[in-house]
């Protein structure tokens, strides 16, 4: 017979301690957000996650480890995901890189829009953070989908083209359209329907990379 103490719920206090890194990244997150990597001071990510500034640094010893931590928790594991979906997949090339864009789309309807656009504006001054997001998220996805097109183009479903211009050309949109959210959007202006954009982009780059097509 199991013990009572093995079903008993966690103390209050070791539930709380457990929580405190998630609440830190979710705090930095809105921070970052709101006021950028090299504004956002790590006293006010304490304030709002609710902890002492030294509590930061039990888990977090800069205010770029941090931002790492986010990228991390954010983005990583929707690339490990999209990965995972890639192994799996039976169907065309073209099927997939549908459902990888519809994927990629969705990162740009979230709160996790800022961390691209962050380290598109601030990677001139801190380049660790740019050169981190492209081995940890911008690589990687990179990668899958080049291996994506080299598939496509081995079974005969889009004509030989250069895998990485491919993949430049694939991601445009979605890099538009989460500029688009995080700047303009918010003010009502420059009208954009990203579903419609990305769909008829779609379309249209497929239809470019049929066998035959010139």
């Amino acid at each position: 017979m199991a013990s009572s103490a093995s079903s008993s719920p966690r103390p209050r206090h070791a539930r709380r301690k457990e929580a405190r890194p998630g609440e830190i990244l979710a705090a930095a997150l809105a921070l970052f957000a709101q006021h950028g990597f090299a504004a956002t001071r790590l006293e006010d990510v304490a304030h709002r996650a609710g902890v002492s500034k030294g509590t930061i640094y039990l888990y977090f010893p800069t205010k770029e480890a941090l931002f790492r931590a986010v990228i991390r928790q954010g983005l990583v594991p929707n690339v490990a995901a999209m990965e995972a979906l890639a192994a799996a997949h039976t169907g065309s090339a073209a099927a997939l890189l549908t459902e990888i864009a519809a994927r990629m789309l969705a990162i740009t309807e979230s709160d996790l829009a800022v961390i691209p656009r962050l380290v598109l504006t601030e990677s001139g001054n801190f380049p660790n953070l740019a050169r981190f997001y492209a081995e940890e998220v911008a690589g990687r996805g990179r990668s899958l989908i080049a291996g994506i097109f080299a598939r496509g183009i081995e079974r005969g479903e889009f004509r030989p083209l250069d895998i990485q211009t491919l993949v430049s050309l694939f991601a445009a949109p979605i890099l538009l359209i989460l500029l688009w959210r995080t700047t303009f959007a918010r003010h009502g202006i420059i009208p954009l329907d990203p579903k419609v954009l990305l769909k008829t982009h779609l379309e249209t780059f497929f239809r470019g990379l049929a066998p035959g097509a010139s």
